[in-house]
């Protein structure tokens, strides 16, 4: 099988341990940086070029999109989408993903519990707001990613403050949403990564100070962790709503059960130190499997 991994840094370690795991099962694979990727776009030859030449002969293409260019890799994911090419994460699934608040959306239109959130584009709805609910609250930006553009009011001055700086320096309208604060899990979180319908790794995250953000990229520290039956069922059914094959589901035990907090499109792959589980293999299972099931149809309907 010939796999592309759409990703900028071949030097990642989830870029890596995907190329070495595909590898030491056969395949060819390649690393295409999709941001030096031009496309054709008429209806005849939706085609992707790279180096020169032109990126037609692959069996399944493994999108790593950051968040920083997810609008033209998901560009680039729906130009291989077009050509019948499989895709282990669809365009529209990263791109949903990248909004919170869509993200939020679907999530909430799925009955999947999450922290209540509260969004609004207008600095005079900050009073308002603030009465639903209690403190200290979260502020996010809806395009935020490893921690970044989010911050935790202790008061409502604190909060009105942080809200009207948004509002003023937020240049690109980005949502603000409001969030829940979720005081039993502070500084800590669950991520559950989920490959074809299971979760095959878990591992708990913890700050290493009095930053209320777990995130690995902050700092923080994981270890792992075994979750309860209804943890795993939420973690499936959230990758299930995103329409996500492979993702990573962040949770937080509450009081009145796991809460979701995000669904990560391209989660690291920290979780395998931290698990010593083997995720990379169990994606490049699924990728052969179900690649090799679509290729196989297409050539019967041909």
């Amino acid at each position: 099988m010939k796999i592309a991994i759409l990703s900028n840094n071949p030097n990642l370690v989830s870029t890596s341990r995907l190329v070495e795991e595909a590898s030491k099962r056969g395949h060819e694979v390649e690393v295409i940086r999709y941001r030096d990727c031009y496309l054709t776009l008429d209806d005849k030859h939706p085609y992707v070029f790279y180096e020169g030449r032109k990126l037609t002969d692959y069996d399944a293409i493994i999108p790593r999109i950051s968040n920083t260019m997810t609008k033209y890799g998901c560009a680039v994911v729906r130009q291989f989408e077009m050509q019948g090419i499989w895709t282990l994460s669809s365009s529209i699934s990263i791109a949903r993903s990248r909004d919170k608040l869509r993200a939020a959306q679907i999530l909430a239109k799925a009955g999947i519990d999450m922290p209540k959130t509260l969004v609004s584009r207008s600095p005079a709805d900050i009073d308002i707001l603030l009465e639903q609910l209690e403190l200290p609250v979260v502020i996010k930006l809806a395009t935020g990613t490893h921690g970044n553009g989010v911050v935790l009011a202790e008061t409502k001055k604190a909060a009105k403050s942080a809200l009207q700086a948004l509002y003023i320096y937020n240049d690109d309208g980005t949502n603000i949403l409001l969030q829940e604060y979720i005081k039993e899990s502070a500084g800590t979180d669950i991520r559950a990564f989920v490959v074809g319908g299971k979760v095959v790794a878990s591992m708990q995250r913890q700050s290493l100070d009095d930053d209320f953000r777990s995130n690995l990229h902050k700092g923080g520290s994981g270890t792992a962790i075994k979750l309860t039956d209804e943890e795993k069922k939420v973690a499936i059914r959230s990758a299930k709503a995103m329409g996500m094959h492979v993702c990573g589901v962040d949770l937080m035990r509450s009081e009145r059960g796991p809460l979701v907090l995000e669904v990560n499109a391209s989660p690291g792959f920290g979780i395998e130190k931290v698990t010593n589980r083997n995720v990379a293999e169990k994606i490049i299972e699924y990728v052969e499997h179900n690649a090799a099931r679509k290729n196989s149809k297409d050539r019967v309907g041909a």
